[in-house]
C-alpha cells in the first residue's frame, strides 16, 4: 500500500480462518477474507476503508496451507517439484455504508511452475528460510524463487501474497 503511495494504518485481529469443506481453489481464500473482515468489523468506522487479504496455494486439487514443522514443508515442497500449481489471494475492502458492513472481494489467480527440486535442496530452503509461515511452504522473492521458478503466468506480487495492481485498480475506481 505504502508502495502505491496510499497512506494506511495497520491492524492485527484474530479471525477463524476455518472455511466450509466443500469449498476450492479461489472460492477458499475469498471465504477467509471475508471472514476477517468480519471479524474488525465492529471496530470499524464510517469514513474507513478496511482492507483484509488470504493467500493459498493450491496444488493436484488440494490446499497447501502454512506447514506446521519440518515434515509438513518438505512434503509440500516435493509436491511443488517439477509441476505447476496455482497462487490464489483474496482481496476484501469493507466500509460501513448507513449503519451496515458492505463487503467488495476480489480474487486473483497466478499460475507458478517449478522445476524438480532435490531432496537437498529442499532441505536447505527449509533450513536457512524456515517457510512456516508461508502458504505452499515457500516465499517466491526467496532463495527458492530465484532457483526453482521456472515460470509465471500472472501476477507476481499476487504470488508474494497481495495482487497490488489488482487493489490499485479497484481504489482507483473507488476515487
Amino acid at each position: 500500500m505504502a508502495g502505491l503511495g496510499f497512506s494506511f494504518t495497520s491492524v492485527s485481529i484474530d479471525a477463524d480462518e476455518s472455511y466450509p469443506s466443500d469449498l476450492q481453489a479461489g472460492d477458499i481464500p475469498h471465504y477467509i477474507s471475508r471472514a476477517k473482515a468480519r471479524a474488525y468489523a465492529p471496530l470499524l468506522q464510517e469514513n474507513q476503508l478496511l482492507v483484509t487479504a488470504d493467500t493459498i496455494v493450491w496444488a493436484d486439487g488440494k490446499m497447501l496451507g502454512k506447514p506446521h514443522n519440518v515434515e509438513e514443508a518438505f512434503a509440500m515442497l516435493r509436491s511443488l517439484s517439477g509441476k505447476t500449481h496455482q497462487v490464489y489471494t483474496a482481496v476484501t475492502f469493507a466500509q460501513i455504508a448507513n449503519h451496515q458492513l458492505d463487503l467488495s472481494t476480489l480474487v486473483d489467480k497466478t499460475d507458478v511452475t517449478f522445476a524438480e527440486l532435490s531432496d537437498e535442496e529442499i532441505r536447505y530452503y527449509i533450513d536457512h528460510y524456515r517457510p512456516f509461515d508461508k502458504a505452499g511452504a515457500y516465499g517466491i522473492q526467496e532463495w527458492i524463487g530465484y532457483v526453482a521458478c521456472t515460470k509465471i503466468e500472472g501476477s507476481y506480487f499476487n504470488v508474494m501474497g497481495f495482487p497490488v495492481h489488482r487493489v490499485y485498480e479497484y481504489l482507483k475506481a473507488l476515487g
